[in-house]
């Protein structure tokens, strides 16, 4: 039998410190409090401030990309300081760190990005020359390719620090992901969802994972009651392609499974970062073979891309 957590040794829920991170390493515990029948002391939430959280002044891909949001994390994970780590699956990278495994995602949220603006109620509603901003080379250069007029700019932050940005007149529109402002209660600042066939999601968008050490059986059990099938299925199929694709924070890529019962309708593009240039492709087969189909995907893109496309890593 599984040995539970308790007040005296409590299961400790590593995350960063945003109140997004927080939401969802709250989602974590509460979904083990009910599978388990804990009590909230039961666990411990550490916050742990990474490199990403505290470089706010220069774009990711200047200061290393993904693994700035999760590296210092993962290393308390190894080191025994944090039972598990709990993280938005859309900034992890493709490859663990050794000894670490993530075999559980919770049910996925809306996947969509949400349009952000005091002024205007849709992308198409932006007049010409509009500044928009975002940190995300996916949103600049996915929305470059659809309204080359638009003048785009660097936002990076929080969900609290991009709002006043906007209200501070930096820029007259934003994307956020529509999960993130699902979690935080917080709906209502979205003038609308973008449509998967206007703007395709970031790889794995609104899926949370929970990562663990690999030889943490305890854990592992503990895990396995809160983890959702389809989310997994659709996360490996999505991931599978962004690994193959070598892509990071300097790579613009966006992927979406979407699972009808046991079969899976994967889809995929790149862009050069200027948005120039779109290749897209997709793959539709049973859903246990979807590492297999994202890899196929990529392979496919890979091979209709010019040499010069852009950065493959």
């Amino acid at each position: 039998m599984t040995q539970m957590p308790d007040p005296q040794n409590p299961l400790r829920i590593g995350t960063r410190g945003s109140a997004l991170a927080l939401a969802q390493a709250h989602e974590t515990r509460d979904r083990l409090m009910a599978a388990h029948g804990l009590s909230a002391d039961a666990f411990e939430i550490v916050v742990i401030k990474t490199t990403g959280d505290r470089v706010l002044d220069r774009p990711l891909k200047e200061i290393g990309g993904k693994g700035l949001f999760t590296r210092e994390i993962e290393d308390a994970l190894s080191a025994g300081e944090i039972d598990i780590a709990v993280h938005s699956m859309k900034d992890m990278p493709t490859i663990q760190p050794e000894g670490l495994v993530i075999d559980c995602y919770l049910p996925r949220e809306d996947v969509r990005d949400a349009f952000v603006s005091p002024h205007f109620a849709s992308i198409s509603e932006l007049p010409q020359g509009a500044v928009v901003g975002s940190s995300s080379l996916r949103r600049r250069a996915q929305l470059a390719a659809r309204r080359p007029d638009l003048e785009l700019v660097e936002f990076r932050g929080n969900v609290q620090t991009r709002l006043k940005k906007l209200g501070d007149g930096v820029a007259v529109a934003t994307f956020l992901a529509m999960a993130g402002l699902s979690r935080l209660g917080m709906l209502h600042v979205a003038r609308g969802a973008v449509d998967a066939d206007e703007m395709l999601p970031a790889v794995a968008q609104g899926c949370i994972g929970v990562e663990r050490r690999a030889d943490d059986a305890r854990i592992g059990a503990m895990l396995a009651a809160i983890a959702n099938r389809d989310s997994g299925l659709r996360v490996t199929a999505e991931r599978a392609f962004l690994r193959r694709l070598d892509g990071s924070c300097q790579t613009p890529i966006a992927g979406l499974a979407v699972l009808n019962g046991d079969r899976l309708h994967l889809r995929g593009e790149i862009l050069r970062p200027d948005g120039s240039e779109v290749i897209a492709g997709e793959r539709i087969g049973p859903a246990a073979d979807g590492a297999a189909m994202g890899t196929d995907l990529a392979n496919e893109l890979r091979t209709r891309a010019p040499a010069d496309f852009f950065d493959w890593g």
